[in-house]
């Protein structure tokens, strides 16, 4: 019996339903044992994919935990490289790198994997006409990992603390001294409306994912999303280059049996069955059921992103309450044991300026470096300690649990603009007199949005 006479469109699901004798061509049957081995590896192992399902139990878990898999498999990479590929390598948990090296030896090991499995599979199995069923239950397994990854991503977008707003000291560096990966996050950042947008589109994306009958349009939204972001990715330089390639290959494999109906209906203008998905229930009311637990799924996802998001927001983001003398302070005057020092830039006790931001305090030096210290302001006592910044110490030394002090001011504001500090700074007796800086004066922070414009703004 041939595939065509087997062929029918389910009703109920809007998707094509191909008889369980019809027989796939050896190659789709090649491509799927290698797609199902290679992905549901990397989905299961990778970082992040099963961890979103812990919703809003997310933040109670070790920190550790979203590194899922990878971490207990770790010696596995490290074995590997330090064997097979001549490298050293190893899991660094405070990095927010994806792209480190121990996970290209995953990669690599996963690769492997996939195609001894798919050899070995298709001379055991060479008989087997098809796997519908199989296939099924593989495509609802990654269209949920897309869709979890997708809001993930999309509402720390939504939120904007992904990519922050410019911190104060961003205003004052070069834009030479810039990684284009900086250069990303402050374009993206200085715009919190445009990283909305794109969250929300990612959002989206992920929704539509977790229904059937939507689940094609948020795999194309979701291409097109992820496609933009493995782009900038990869000419920004940001190290989340290997996951976003995936979620752009995840979704194209999604796509993939659709490909025809969606050629028929956007280039070819022909008529096409319903795109749908395969499903792997058989009975209509487990279906109904299943499509309810999908949405309980979303649910629980978008929460527990949208909880966690917001802790972060509150805690260390845009809405973070700001610090006591928040601001950019230049130093106009600098006493040091009575003497004043003028402001020569090859003076390295002077300092220029003083920021007090969200994320800490900063001093910058008279040649323009910045140096981030621990500031505490007591503003009862009216006194700011400063200690060196965690793991600042010097060559040779070994970075102390406990940053070691370097200064201590008691503070007087005779204006809101005006600010003396009088005290102890690695070891000499200091008087700063400060004012404050209209951060408005920095056109990245004043320049609005116009209608109309007889010449463009761009200095």
């Amino acid at each position: 019996m041939s595939a065509v006479s087997t062929a029918s469109v389910d009703r109920d699901s809007g998707a094509l339903a191909v008889g369980p004798d019809s027989r796939w061509n050896l190659l789709t049957r090649i491509a799927f044992r290698f797609c199902f081995t290679y992905f549901g590896l990397f989905c299961v192992i990778f970082p992040q994919f099963l961890f979103v399902y812990t919703g809003v139990l997310g933040p109670k878990l070790p920190e550790r935990a979203i590194n899922g898999f990878l971490y207990p498999l770790s010696p596995i990479w490290e074995w590997v490289g330090r064997h097979v590929l001549g490298a050293d390598v190893q899991l660094h948990l405070d990095s927010g790198s994806g792209d480190q090296a121990i996970i290209w030896v995953f990669l690599f090991c996963n690769l492997v994997v996939a195609v001894v499995a798919t050899g070995v599979w298709s001379v055991l199995d060479r008989h087997r006409p098809n796997y519908q069923r199989l296939n099924a239950w593989f495509m609802l397994f990654i269209r949920l990992c897309l869709a979890g990854q997708m809001l993930f991503y999309g509402m720390a977008k939504v939120i904007p603390t992904q990519m922050p707003e410019p911190a104060l000291t961003t205003l004052l560096m070069q834009y030479g001294d810039f990684t284009p990966a900086a250069v990303l996050w402050t374009q993206v950042g200085s715009s919190p409306v445009y990283e909305i947008l794109l969250g929300s589109a990612e959002v989206l994306g992920g929704l539509l994912l977790f229904l059937p009958r939507t689940a094609t349009l948020g795999a194309m939204l979701s291409l097109v999303s992820m496609a933009q972001v493995f782009v900038l990715n990869m000419t920004f330089d940001v190290p989340v280059k290997i996951l976003a390639g995936h979620l752009v290959l995840i979704s194209l494999v999604l796509l993939a049996p659709q490909a025809r109906r969606l050629a028929n209906v956007l280039v070819l203008q022909r008529s096409s069955e319903p795109a749908g998905q395969p499903e792997p229930f058989r009975s209509r009311r487990i279906r109904l059921v299943a499509v309810g637990v999908q949405v309980v799924l979303a649910g629980w996802v978008l929460v527990g992103q949208v909880q966690q998001d917001m802790e972060f927001w509150n805690e260390g983001g845009g809405g973070t309450e700001k610090p006591a003398l928040y601001g950019i302070w230049t130093v106009s005057e600098f006493t040091q044991d009575g003497r004043p020092l003028a402001p020569l830039t090859t003076d390295q006790d002077r300092w220029q300026r003083v920021v007090f931001d969200v994320g800490g305090m900063t001093y910058q030096k008279m040649d323009g470096s910045l140096v981030p210290v621990v500031g505490a302001v007591d503003t009862q006592a009216h006194t700011v300690t400063v200690s060196k910044a965690a793991g600042d110490a010097l060559p040779g030394q070994i970075a102390q649990a406990q940053p070691a002090q370097i200064g201590t001011f008691t503070f007087a504001q005779p204006a809101p603009d005006r600010l003396r500090l009088d005290g102890q700074l690695n070891g000499h007796q200091v008087t700063l007199t400060l004012e404050q800086v209209d951060l408005n004066s920095f056109p990245l922070r004043s320049t609005g949005f116009k209608w109309v414009q007889d010449y463009p703004h761009f200095s």
